[in-house]
């Protein structure tokens, strides 16, 4: 893959903008609206909806993301074996986007249990009633949290490859002055 590596390069930035951009949108959009439902029912039953009509988007997203990560890394092989900076980015970005696919994961367990409790109703998406199942109410507790976890990660993963394409300014001009001598 030496040279130019637009297809993997777009590839893991336009899965990582839909991955981010999903989870901040249902966090804020999605959960946000349906918690303005009149009827609580409704609040949990037409959340889990959207988020199941997004999950197999994501899951695209994730794997589209993946793919063009790894065809990066094999692209760049050789300047991530000269340049220990490099290295270490990629090593953490790699740890950030397992946690982030983790997250991403139990987030769907999270919300299909959600779903399954649909009937009991909520104050909010990821706020239970006072009535709520004990088990509904961890549960709803946990995905008020992770709502927020996901953007957050995945928006480390953005800023993480704006530094990738920073450490790479420098060799590039190195090379193209050394090559056009």
């Amino acid at each position: 893959m030496a040279g130019r590596n637009t297809l993997v390069r777009s590839m893991h930035d336009l899965g990582l903008a839909a991955w981010f951009g999903g989870t901040l949108m249902g966090a804020v959009g999605l959960n946000g609206a349906t918690a303005k439902a009149k009827d609580p029912a409704e609040r949990l039953r037409l959340s889990s909806l959207g988020w199941a009509r997004w999950a197999p988007i994501q899951l695209a997203a994730i794997l589209v993301h993946g793919t063009g990560g790894a065809g990066l890394i094999l692209g760049n092989k050789s300047r991530l074996a000269s340049q220990p900076e490099a290295r270490t980015n990629t090593k953490v970005k790699l740890a950030v986007t397992i946690a982030a696919a983790a997250a991403t994961l139990y987030a769907g367990i999270l919300g299909t249990k959600i779903s399954k409790h649909a009937d009991e109703g909520g104050k909010g998406v990821t706020e239970p009633n006072p009535d709520a199942s004990d088990e509904l109410a961890a549960v709803q507790r946990q995905q008020r949290i992770l709502q927020w976890v996901l953007p957050a990660l995945t928006g480390v993963l953005i800023v993480l490859g704006a530094q990738q394409g920073e450490q790479q300014r420098p060799v590039a001009g190195l090379l193209r002055r050394l090559t056009h001598r």
